[in-house]
């Protein structure tokens, strides 16, 4: 069960709340930037240890439940923290609020499936919105660190600003797209009386 990969899916699931720990504990621009940091190393082990799993033959039910919620946690925590420093930006607010929507909806919908939940398997569009998200995330970020250093600070905002916004907006489609089609292939499952 301890295998690399899924101690990097552990150490992703971890650094999820730690995001918002590094706002407790530091002053911004600090905090900006360690909070990047962590967000940006956790995004990279997404990649790499379900690459290792398979390279090593080592996928498992356990990385199998907790990397989806690794991911999840990972965004959904960024995206709280972004909205709030944001001062509620309804640019910012929106996308966040339909990405934040369409990961519990899935999950009650894989939740409600059970045994047939395979049929919601992870598809190469659904991988691009959660790479959309984290690039997303990652600019954001950084637009809160660069917006606390003069000389720099008017054009890296500005630029930063604009690209996580559309960045966002672009993994919100995304987010859109994808939990439309699950649920399109869970209606066959959701006639009929309560299992």
């Amino acid at each position: 069960m301890l295998s690399l990969p899924n101690i990097l899916t552990i150490l992703r699931l971890a650094a999820a709340p730690g995001v918002v720990i590094m706002f407790l504990y530091f002053h911004r621009p600090a905090a900006d930037w360690f909070a990047l940091i962590l967000f940006v190393t956790a995004a990279l082990t997404d990649f790499l240890d379900g690459y290792l799993a398979r390279k090593w033959k080592q996928e498992s039910k356990l990385g199998a439940m907790l990397d989806p919620i690794a991911d999840k946690a990972m965004v959904v925590i960024a995206l709280l923290v972004i909205t709030g420093f944001s001062g509620m930006d309804p640019y910012i607010l929106l996308p966040a609020t339909v990405i934040m929507f369409r990961e519990v909806f899935v999950s009650g919908l894989r939740e409600f499936l059970g045994d047939t939940a395979g049929t919601l398997k992870v598809t190469q569009l659904a991988k691009w919105k959660t790479t959309a998200q984290m690039v997303a995330i990652a600019i954001l970020f950084a637009k809160g660190a660069f917006e606390h250093y003069h000389g720099v600070a008017a054009l890296s905002t500005f630029v930063a600003w604009w690209l996580g916004i559309i960045a966002l907006w672009i993994a919100a489609g995304l987010t859109l797209v994808t939990g439309w089609d699950y649920f399109r292939k869970a209606q066959p499952y959701l006639g009929g009386p309560v299992p």
